[in-house]
């Protein structure tokens, strides 16, 4: 039995073939587990030892994001982290690291305490979104400022405080939310 074949028939075959060829699932290219820079965060640390250290950790997120450069006043204590993160830029001065890596999608920021908001103030200004820890400012004034800066540029912006977000506060939560702890009566 012989068959016919349209030279419509096989037009529609051959294209729904290519297509089938050129739309593949993301995995499919870059094997399990695969995430393709694109839908990576460019991530940089200011300040890449101590909490900063930790906050760079998590915001690498075990390869989830790109960590592309670093920045630390002293090398000696960033030595993990520039082991750890070889292939990103190291800097010793944040205003050239922001100038310098223009890929930057956003920053943490573990210095010490009095320089959070101004350093913050930089990022945001250059349109890096920011995770920076506590205390987020000294003063009310840096506090607007930094809220309407982040508004004006449309910055994603978090601050540290692990004490109200962090796993055991969760799991708390939701063991009274499910009353498994008992009842809980006001003092």
């Amino acid at each position: 039995m012989a068959f016919k074949k349209s030279r419509r028939d096989f037009i529609v075959k051959s294209t729904v073939a290519a297509a089938g060829f050129f739309i593949v699932p993301r995995h499919v290219l870059g094997g399990p587990g695969f995430t393709a820079p694109s839908d990576q965060l460019a991530i940089a640390a200011i300040g890449s030892c101590g909490k900063g250290g930790s906050d760079l950790k998590n915001a690498f997120n075990g390869g989830k994001n790109r960590i592309v450069a670093l920045c630390d006043v002293d090398p000696e204590r960033a030595t993990q982290a520039i082991k750890d993160h070889s292939k990103a830029s190291f800097y010793y001065d944040y205003r050239v690291m922001l100038d310098n890596e223009l890929d930057i999608d956003a920053v943490t920021i573990g210095t010490p305490d009095h320089t959070h908001a101004l350093i913050a103030q930089n990022a945001m200004l250059r349109g890096k979104h920011a995770y920076v820890q506590k205390p987020l400012t000294h003063t009310i004034s840096e506090a607007r400022l930094l809220t309407q800066t982040a508004e004006k540029y449309k910055i994603v912006t978090q601050m540290g405080n692990q004490g109200g977000s962090n796993q055991g506060v969760i799991r708390l939560k939701q063991w009274v939310q499910d009353q498994e702890i008992g009842r809980i009566e006001k003092v």
